[in-house]
């Protein structure tokens, strides 16, 4: 359980009302970030060299050493104060966009990707926290939220067009009449720092033509209390971090690899959220 509140009131507040938080705070101690950024640089060494390395989905699911920052305290007593004490681990991502030739992540929701793997979509309560590996700024490429996108629109559930895959780390993007790109404001943070945001808030990023490489680590939660749906079960897992289980959901053993549940998303044609 939760022993020490890592955000003040008002931060909790902005949060639930803006959609995203900027806590201008390190998610870990200097060495046990360090340890995790080292870590990262052994796996994007072993990177297939025919493989973007915006899209290192899942690495967890082949890497149980990344529970050690996925599970830790550090984090969750964060995600508790957001969507409550029954935490499950739903996913996580590296997307490193390279200097020079980053590609662009258009416009979008999380939910959006996700609708169809809970029963009923409106029930997902799912935070992410993006831990900046590198600095992300405007000239590298960092994330832009578009603040309340997430209570007001289609919240959660836009349309979406058909974007170039070759530009842009997915292949659609929420139509323009449904956006309003001129109220982004840009999550600039220095290694180490975190961003939150509600899996409904609308979100993307420019591409990465600097001679900075912007790598970020999302780590994303849900509430047990939200249930995926068998057809989610058939490619994708979830991990019990904190509480109890309150869905009926089943869970994997962190401390085990699961190198065939990568396999079947790549079947079901999952790649990246």
């Amino acid at each position: 359980m939760n022993t020490t509140a890592r955000l003040t009131n008002e931060q909790v507040s902005f949060y639930r009302r803006e959609g995203y938080l900027l806590p201008g705070m390190q998610l870990f101690p200097p060495h046990k970030f360090q340890a995790l950024k080292d870590h990262f640089e052994e796996l994007l060494a072993q990177w297939p060299a025919d493989q973007r390395p915006e899209g290192m989905d899942v690495p967890h699911f082949t890497d149980p050493k990344l529970m050690e920052w996925l599970m830790a305290d550090e984090v969750l007593d964060l995600v508790e104060q957001l969507i409550g004490p029954d935490i499950a681990l739903f996913s996580s991502h590296f997307i490193c966009k390279p200097k020079g030739d980053g590609k662009r992540v258009p416009w979008h929701e999380d939910s959006a990707y996700w609708k169809r793997m809970f029963d009923p979509p409106e029930s997902m309560q799912i935070v992410t926290v993006w831990l900046a590996i590198d600095p992300s700024t405007p000239e590298n490429g960092c994330m832009y939220v578009v603040p309340r996108s997430h209570v007001t629109g289609r919240k959660g559930f836009s349309d979406y067009d058909p974007v170039d895959p070759n530009k842009n780390v997915f292949n659609i993007e929420i139509t323009p009449t449904q956006r309003n790109d001129a109220a982004a404001i840009p999550c600039i943070l220095k290694p180490g720092e975190f961003s939150l945001h509600d899996a409904r808030l609308i979100h993307g990023s420019p591409p990465n033509t600097s001679n900075i490489r912007r790598c970020g680590y999302t780590m994303r939660y849900m509430s047990t209390a939200s249930k995926l749906t068998p057809e989610a079960l058939q490619w994708h897992q979830v991990y019990l971090a904190r509480g109890r289980d309150r869905a009926g959901n089943p869970y994997a053993d962190p401390t085990k690899t699961y190198p065939e549940f990568i396999e079947r998303r790549l079947s079901y044609g999952k790649k990246g959220h």
